[in-house]
């Protein structure tokens, strides 16, 4: 099967996290691939409590777990500020993480602004979940078998047929992530031939946060990753680059969502 990725972009502190536990990513089942941006497995057996955080990616997140409770299922809506979990014992999460747009096909009924913020057993919105299907999920030691089972789990549950709408926030959430240029919300709404409004309203539907949210989310993971690098950061120039007015702007958003200060954070990082 394919290399897992090592791809860090969102975690904070990943040197500290990547040494408590075993973290991997894997594609999913080509099929799903329109749907499914990966899938990620954290397997953990700590001697003393840890607490991660995740600066959020604009995506919802199904998740098969195993703790000091039996295996159970948990759907996570894009989280609203930065995602924490307390790890602790012995324990293994297989996540499913669905590309921006990629969820709402699977759940049609609710907007994905729905879940947004939300965390609540899976069988609420997958009422297929059940002990045994997560147990199926969580406890192979193998990841090939882990894999396996979530494409046997998601592959039948994937749409009939692509939604154009949904191929569309998916395409300009890509575009946010991956093109420097993209600053302001209406140039993005520009680029698809929308108003503001109807961009508002397609990642509303769609995505689950506003166009500006994803635009600020992705351009902080790059300061963040920048700054865990541990070298000498232009701060000045870096705000310049990612958009914003000046370095006073970057620095408080950075700030806001991570909890301190990108100096801070790039000291720590150092050691």
């Amino acid at each position: 099967m394919a290399v897992p990725r090592r791809d860090t972009r969102g975690i904070v502190d990943p040197a500290g996290l990547l040494t408590r536990v075993r973290f991997r990513r894997h594609p999913p089942a080509e099929p799903l691939r329109r749907y499914v941006e990966q899938y990620w497995f954290i397997d953990w057996d700590l001697p003393e409590p840890y607490v991660s955080h995740v600066v959020p990616h604009p995506s919802v997140h199904l998740t098969f777990q195993r703790d000091r409770r039996p295996p159970y299922a948990e759907l996570t809506g894009i989280p609203v500020g930065l995602y924490t979990r307390r790890l602790t014992g012995r324990g293994r999460v297989c996540g499913v993480k669905f590309r921006p747009g990629g969820f709402r096909p699977y759940a049609p009924e609710h907007p994905v602004s729905h879940w947004t913020g939300r965390v609540l057993p899976a069988p609420d919105v997958f009422p297929r979940i059940t002990a045994d299907t997560a147990g199926s999920v969580v406890t192979p030691a193998a990841d090939e078998s882990r894999v396996a089972a979530l494409d046997a789990f998601l592959l039948p549950l994937a749409p009939a047929a692509p939604d154009p709408r949904a191929d569309l926030a998916t395409a300009l959430a890509d575009r946010v992530r991956d093109d420097r240029s993209v600053r302001r919300v209406d140039d993005l709404a520009a680029t698809a031939g929308l108003s503001v409004r109807a961009l508002q309203r397609l990642f509303s539907a769609y995505v689950g946060v506003r166009p500006k949210w994803v635009i600020l989310r992705y351009r902080i993971h790059e300061a963040l990753e920048l700054a865990g690098t541990g070298g000498q950061v232009d701060w000045a120039a870096l705000a310049a680059d990612l958009g914003y007015a000046d370095q006073a702007h970057l620095v408080r958003d950075f700030t806001a969502t991570v909890g301190v200060p990108p100096t801070a954070y790039a000291q720590a990082a150092a050691g």
